[in-house]
């Protein structure tokens, strides 16, 4: 346990890059996933490698002891970390376990608040008679699927096609359930700021997820890249102060550019040569990276728990 604990806590700062790396080139879907479970991951490992840590710690006090039935002096000796190990620990996880929570929370009342003014009779589509332009997607609940809100000065910035176009890139993020996707990444960087770095990425992923969604639906790229820059650009013009944060996805978030770029383009996700080879070995050295941090996570619990259960033994053939 004195390695495999710090495993979990050091890997994050390798894996980050390496999974910005490996996921820059593949198909957003792919990208998505990869980076949402890779974050995941790393974030339930340095975890439960910091409660582990913090239950050594305590177990390794006389009174916390006894309440497990034997004495600090009858842990394997190979389990004697530092005794300022466990309250950084638990600090950080405590922090991090906290400000999560509160994130949820803040989250959850935010869609629920936006979720209150909407008309369920008026289906899938609500428009705001506001005058700066602005267009996201709004999940639903029990059942539903979810509603896009847009403004009356953002469908007044598009044509009826480009409107399409937004309506099938907002519709996208609902029926992916994208917000999912944010949120769990957004948890995973508060317990593991380190994590942060995947948030990027990650959102790009997921608005190109749903543009390449919505060129499929209205069968042209080119509208669909025209739809998305016009947006973005009403929106950046007007400094509209209805820009959204957390779990809610809007279609001009992201880099618009470099979206408009790959549409155009057809396909931002090709390799060529050298840099190929580059990533096929940072795709082989991802897993590895994630495989570490949970080995590390695994065993560092487990071997509390078997000297938590050796002590015991040896206090009770006493």
């Amino acid at each position: 346990m004195i390695y495999a604990v710090w495993f979990p806590l050091l890997v994050p700062l390798l894996a980050v890059p390496i999974a910005r790396y490996t996921v820059s080139r593949l198909a957003p879907r792919a990208a998505a996933w990869i980076l949402v479970s890779s974050a995941v991951l790393l974030a339930c490992s340095s975890a439960a490698a910091l409660g582990a840590l913090t239950a050594l710690g305590f177990l390794r006090l006389g009174p916390v002891a006894a309440l497990a039935d034997f004495s600090p002096q009858q842990l394997g000796g190979h389990t004697a970390l530092a005794l300022w190990t466990a309250p950084l620990a638990m600090a950080l996880l405590a922090t991090g376990t906290a400000l999560a929570i509160r994130m949820v929370v803040r989250h959850h009342r935010q869609v629920r608040c936006e979720q209150r003014v909407i008309d369920p009779a008026a289906g899938e589509l609500t428009v705001r008679p506001d005058e700066y332009p602005y267009a996201y997607a709004l999940p639903g609940r029990r059942g539903n699927p979810g509603y896009i809100v847009v403004s009356a000065a953002m469908l007044r910035s598009l044509s009826p096609d480009e409107r399409e176009a937004l309506f099938a890139h907002e519709r996208a993020h609902l029926a992916g359930r994208h917000h999912l996707f944010l949120g769990a990444a957004q948890v995973a960087a508060t317990l593991n700021p380190v994590l942060r770095g995947l948030r990027e990425p990650l959102t790009y992923a997921l608005e190109r997820w749903a543009d390449e969604a919505a060129a499929h639906a209205v069968g042209d790229r080119r509208l669909a890249a025209r739809a998305i820059g016009r947006a973005a650009l009403a929106a950046h013009r007007s400094k509209s102060p209805a820009a959204r944060r957390g779990a809610i996805l809007a279609a001009t978030g992201g880099a618009v550019p470099r979206r408009v770029k790959a549409l155009v383009h057809a396909d931002d996700t090709a390799g060529r040569g050298r840099v190929d080879c580059w990533r096929l070995i940072a795709a082989a050295a991802l897993p590895c990276a994630l495989a570490a941090s949970g080995a590390g996570a695994a065993d560092a619990v487990e071997d509390l728990h078997l000297n938590v259960q050796i002590a015991q033994k040896r206090a009770g053939s006493r």
